[in-house]
């Protein structure tokens, strides 16, 4: 576990959703007043989607937004699990980020194809100012499972055999996800608490591999936490 987790504990999965909306928002106007762009870092999954949602209530300065995915299951661009098609429908789509502002896996290319397309898209990133992240019930992120070795210095990894389908994906590495200026993870679900208490008692765990300089911001509900 590391030293300099900040762990905000909340009832519910839309208080997780509040509070980590509200945090994205500051980060947003402080990286677009301090450097003229805000570089986000999308998740997949539901409690991310809560967040979404919330933001499109804001009025952000949507004009200065680079948006960018920590992972991508390879399939076909429209197909509904994917998680850019997601983040469209729910938050893009209903705010105005330019559209050469968003950063799109192209994993519907294959694994090996989409994860050299995008390694240069995250070299050309650099630090990313916020990146948000989701935990699976095995400890995973992104597309970072548990057993799966990857060359550590790559930006994005071409991912197979994931435990979860589909087989093939695509995911930034934990040494880029780690070049973050804030980090949030989201862990909602009485499912997650076995990985919660294995990630605290310094199990090694994916999740444990995200190490960025700053502190990591963790918020968590009453379900995927009982001390």
């Amino acid at each position: 576990m590391q030293n300099n987790s900040r762990w905000h504990y909340l009832e519910t999965a839309e208080q997780v959703a509040e509070a980590a909306c509200q945090q994205i928002l500051n980060a947003a106007t402080s990286a677009i007043s301090e450097r003229g762009k805000f570089k986000l870092v999308l998740a997949g999954g539901g409690t991310p989607e809560k967040v979404y949602r919330l933001l499109t209530e804001s009025n952000a300065d949507w004009a200065n937004w680079h948006i960018y995915y920590g992972d991508e299951r390879c399939l076909p661009a429209d197909h509904q699990d994917r998680n850019s098609l997601m983040a469209s429908r729910v938050l893009l789509d209903n705010v105005a980020i330019p559209a050469n502002q968003v950063f799109t896996i192209p994993a519907e290319r294959g694994p090996e194809q989409a994860a050299e397309s995008y390694r240069l898209t995250v070299a050309e990133a650099g630090a990313f100012d916020m990146v948000l992240l989701g935990m699976g019930e095995d400890g995973h992120t992104a597309s970072l499972f548990p057993g799966h070795q990857h060359q550590q210095d790559e930006l994005v990894h071409a991912v197979y055999n994931s435990p979860k389908p589909p087989p093939e994906r695509v995911s930034i590495s934990a040494k880029a996800l780690s070049n973050t200026r804030e980090l949030i993870f989201l862990i909602t679900g009485a499912n997650k608490q076995e990985a919660v208490n294995l990630w605290r008692s310094g199990s090694d765990l994916p999740v444990a591999t995200i190490e960025p300089e700053n502190p990591i911001d963790i918020y968590i509900d009453s379900d995927a936490f009982k001390p």
